[in-house]
């Protein structure tokens, strides 16, 4: 209920702002502190990476020390899975994003050798989308003559209503791929903290669980500074998906290590 309370309040602070700059007529600044899209450019990115982050490497981890493994041997696995891992998440996200944008490159092309050579076609389709809209038939050919003058609104139009295809002006790839191994690489890190700073063997994995808590709590809950949402319950969320995790991969090393007997 707190939490609730809290953050209704917090909301009502951002419409009070939102006035303000209106009275003022700074309707971009404005805007700007409503949605705070640039501020989420890159939530996802540091939200999936650092999740994963700790997941993976406390997997490593709650599986190694299910298997009683040296704490070299979990150090020694920890940082090659962190690296590897982080680098083809980075990888991954870059491939991706770049390939979604030679995408839409490739469709808007198309688009463009259509409104050039086709024009009565790409009319007419123009036409559909403002019926689908609900204009009035007087309305509909003014419309389409004010909209199909500017070639980029045209073709603007035709990506967004005919192929689905959003085109947003983002960071690059390259910055998401980076944003997301920095992500990994920081907080896949620490779990390993008892093991890099000599704690004791038989606090070490405790230790570990402990930090990893904080840290998928921390993330979760951190996430709604841009989504908004209940902190308590969105780090709670992310508490219980790695805690399963851990488990399972805690569960693999026992089990391993009883059945199969494998002595390190």
């Amino acid at each position: 209920m707190r939490h609730t309370f809290t953050a209704a309040r917090r909301e009502e602070g951002k419409k009070k702002r939102y006035l303000e700059l209106v009275e003022n007529k700074k309707y971009r600044e404005a805007e700007a502190a409503w949605h705070r899209a640039h501020q989420g450019t890159y939530i996802g990115d540091l939200i999936y990476g650092a999740n994963d982050g700790i997941v993976t490497t406390f997997a490593v981890v709650a599986g190694a020390a299910g298997a009683v493994l040296s704490p070299e041997v979990i150090i020694i696995l920890g940082l090659a899975n962190l690296v590897a891992d982080g680098f083809s998440m980075g990888a991954s996200n870059f491939l991706s994003l770049r390939s979604q944008r030679e995408f839409r490159d490739m469709q808007r092309a198309r688009e463009e050798w259509e409104t050039k050579h086709f024009p009565e076609i790409e009319k007419e389709e123009v036409r559909e989308i403002l019926r689908r809209w609900g204009l009035g038939k007087e309305q509909i050919e003014p419309a389409t003559n004010a909209i199909t003058e500017d070639k980029k609104r045209w073709v603007d139009l035709m990506m967004r209503e005919e192929l689905n295809l959003i085109e947003e002006e983002a960071a690059s790839p390259l910055r998401h791929g980076i944003v997301t191994f920095g992500a990994f690489v920081g907080a896949g890190s620490i779990p390993l903290i008892p093991y890099f700073f000599g704690m004791g063997t038989d606090i070490q994995f405790y230790a570990s669980s402990f930090f990893a808590a904080l840290s998928f709590f921390g993330v979760g809950a951190a996430r709604t500074l841009v989504t908004g949402g209940n902190p308590l319950k969105a780090g709670t969320e992310i508490l219980c998906i790695g805690g399963f995790a851990a488990v399972v991969a805690y569960g693999i090393g026992w089990a391993v290590k009883t059945l199969i007997g494998i002595a390190l």
